[in-house]
């Protein structure tokens, strides 16, 4: 029988089938098979040894999302030039010119954050 249009699908299927299965089994044998007591030593601070002090529900400074956003902007940069160095020899003049063009961009928006102060730490902040 000469496979159809969908059955070439029918190996991802499975295997997304079978990822769903076994991670719902594993979250319920965890679920069965834990304790489930509360106990001081489970509810103490854990990550950084550090007795939370207040409620969980203060404000981050926003240099603290500015920070991160630049974080991923520059991770993405990275995406795209690691390809491009790969096949550079390749892609020739018109490739460079164009790496050239997406890094004249890309440092704009760093001279950008720069003058703004986004990854200055040391200003204090403004309150509005």
């Amino acid at each position: 029988m000469p496979p159809t249009y969908m059955a070439r699908y029918i190996p991802i299927l499975i295997q997304l089938v079978l990822g769903i299965g076994l991670a719902c089994i594993i979250v319920t044998l965890s679920w069965l098979i834990g304790k489930h007591k509360r106990s001081a030593v489970k509810g103490r601070a854990y990550e950084c040894g550090i007795t939370p002090v207040g409620d969980a529900d203060h404000r981050f400074s926003v240099k603290f999302y500015m920070v991160a956003i630049v974080f991923i902007l520059f991770d993405i940069e990275a995406v795209f030039l690691i390809p491009w160095a790969v096949e550079m020899r390749s892609l020739k003049l018109f490739g460079f010119l164009e790496m050239l063009v997406y890094m004249a961009i890309v440092l704009a928006g760093f001279y950008y954050i720069w003058t703004k102060g986004v990854i200055d730490w040391n200003t204090p902040e403004r309150s509005e």
